[in-house]
């Protein structure tokens, strides 16, 4: 066999000079010539590689620039690809050809053959060429649950089921179970998997028999493939420690919040744990700061609605309200709105619940209910600290109300949330908290409600023939309509991303006259359409036309 020394010089890697330095390192280190090599500068991994297929005479290969065929790839599977760091290149003559950094390892090449049944054969790469193959060609199935399930034997899941059920075991050893690396790699596949799937919310959930793990994936729950009842109670102490709560605390509920970094990306996690007849459930919030759209162009409001809603920002003082209910996208408007007006001529302070995404250039007030630090109590303390904007979390009661109506009145723009179903009902809201007509009156300016509606996924959308019932829905117009038939991008269900509906209500002199005669929504609301207001129904069948969403999903989101 040639030396490796000989081989560097013939390639012009190395003079003799640079090779007696290399041969004295590596009596003095005891560390692999190669290894040295590499730390000089004097060769690269690729290079090196290229060097010892010449010495071993097997052949040279770069994996990840190959366009490798699944029906190659699926003859080792993901799990064997990563555990012994091989890339299947090629099947020839019976031999299955497997591309390794490290041609010298036999144990590995004699475990390979017993698993695959394959007689096998060596190309030799870099190390580098297999981290990219592995993320090139097998990520989906690495970062799998069921891929990391497969990692755990019987005896595992049995020893994480006596050790997760023992009521009297301390918090170190509930932290050890916790911190061993297969409950650690299975929590962080969870996580990875709803940002990779674009969920908004992870819901994991016991019952007698199973688990259930669901994303909540624009706006609807998904079911995925849950983790075992075996080894459920060290999932939920591997959340529990990430989060900063009381591992062994079983019989209340707890809140925490986990930030971390996933596949390059800042994560921030709100978790909610609470007890359940069969165990404790969970539900993780996730707040991808890089998701976040703060551009009121691109929330898909309407021309004219876009308008009238800048003009109402643009004004110096006076309330605006955004309603709807959990998850429609209130706090998206909002920040998009404080993105708008943020600049160095303005002072602008939020007040929330908790805060959910943090925005550059404005003071993020929290509440802190435990030591008494409400809504109102932080809105009276903020008044004196001479906003311009005032962004309110939440109005839940009269005092918020009241100290929010204040400061509107004072010279200050105040937006904020309310739910309610629609946005004539957000007056008779404020009215049944207590606060007086003459002041809602006064102070609101306009009103946004709003809705969240699945799009249409692109890559798979076509047109349709509507039945008769769907005409009726879109009164009498016998037009085509758009639907996702499900391809690979939405994963079959033929939808992807979001977009919103709205219905803004702005207040006017004959507006003003109902509020202050305390008349119902209903009339209210008739006002508005009187004037040219745009229901949320009328303007989900807009988007209808326009091929952004479908007409079941309008329905869905408007049939109240």
């Amino acid at each position: 066999m040639t030396k490796i020394g000989e081989i560097l010089i013939k390639n012009g890697f190395l003079n003799n000079q640079q090779l007696e330095e290399v041969l004295t390192c590596q009596k003095e280190q005891n560390d692999p010539i190669g290894k040295i090599l590499i730390e000089k500068g004097y060769i690269n991994e690729d290079q090196l590689a290229l060097v010892l297929s010449t010495q071993l005479q097997l052949p040279f290969c770069r994996p990840a620039e190959m366009d490798l065929k699944p029906e190659i790839l699926n003859l080792v599977p993901a799990k064997y690809a990563e555990k012994y760091q091989i890339i299947p290149i090629e099947f020839k003559a019976e031999r299955l050809i497997l591309a390794t950094a490290e041609p010298l390892n036999l144990e590995i090449i004699d475990n390979l053959r017993e698993v695959l049944g394959y007689k096998i054969k060596i190309a030799i790469t870099s190390y580098q060429q297999i981290l990219t193959s592995l993320k090139k060609y097998y990520s989906s199935s690495l970062n799998s649950i069921a891929n990391v399930l497969a990692d755990f034997d019987e005896n595992e899941l049995a020893q994480y089921q006596t050790n997760g059920l023992n009521l009297k075991n301390t918090s170190l050893a509930m932290e050890n179970m916790a911190n061993e690396a297969p409950i650690i790699r299975l929590v962080n596949t969870i996580i990875s998997g709803a940002l990779k799937d674009g969920a908004s919310d992870i819901h994991l959930e016991p019952f007698e028999d199973e688990i259930k793990l669901r994303y909540r994936i624009d706006g609807v729950l998904q079911e995925n493939a849950p983790p075992p009842v075996s080894i459920y109670p060290a999932v939920i102490s591997r959340i529990k420690l990430m989060a900063g709560m009381d591992i062994t605390e079983r019989r209340l509920p707890q809140d925490g919040r986990i930030r971390l970094r996933v596949n390059n990306h800042d994560l921030d996690l709100r978790v909610a744990v609470i007890p359940t007849l069969h165990g404790e459930g969970i539900v993780m919030r996730l707040l991808n700061q890089e998701s976040i759209l703060l551009d009121l162009e691109q929330l898909g409001l309407g021309e004219n609605n876009l308008k009238t809603l800048l003009q109402l920002i643009y004004r110096p003082h006076g309330m605006i309200l955004v309603t709807g209910p959990t998850g429609s996208g209130k706090t998206t408007t909002l920040y998009a709105a404080l993105q708008q007006l943020n600049n160095p001529s303005r002072k602008i302070i939020t007040i929330e619940d908790p805060v959910e995404y943090q925005l550059k250039g404005i003071n993020q007030i929290q509440v802190n209910t435990k030591l008494d630090f409400t809504f109102a109590r932080g809105l009276r303390a903020i008044v004196r600290l001479d906003p311009d904007v005032i962004l309110v979390g939440e109005i839940r009661d009269k005092e918020t109300a009241e100290v929010a109506i204040q400061s509107a009145l004072t010279g200050h723009l105040v937006l904020a949330t309310l739910h309610t179903n629609d946005a004539a009902s957000a007056f008779t809201r404020l009215m049944d908290m207590g606060v007086e007509e003459f002041l809602v009156a006064s102070t609101v300016r306009g009103v946004l409600a709003q809705r969240l509606v699945r799009r249409i996924c692109p890559y798979c959308k076509e047109t349709y023939q509507p039945s008769a019932h769907e005409v009726e829905l879109i009164a009498g117009r016998v037009t085509p309509l758009f639907q996702g038939v499900g391809c690979e991008h939405c994963k079959e269900i033929g939808y992807k991303g979001q977009v919103g509906l709205y219905e803004l209500l702005t207040t006017t002199e004959a507006i003003e006259r109902l509020v202050m005669n305390r008349s119902s929504a209903h009339g209210i609301r008739e006002a508005a359409l009187s004037q040219g207001m745009q229901t949320l129904r009328d303007d989900g069948l807009q988007k209808v036309f326009q091929g952004l969403t479908s007409l079941g999903e309008v329905v869905r989101v408007t049939q109240d």
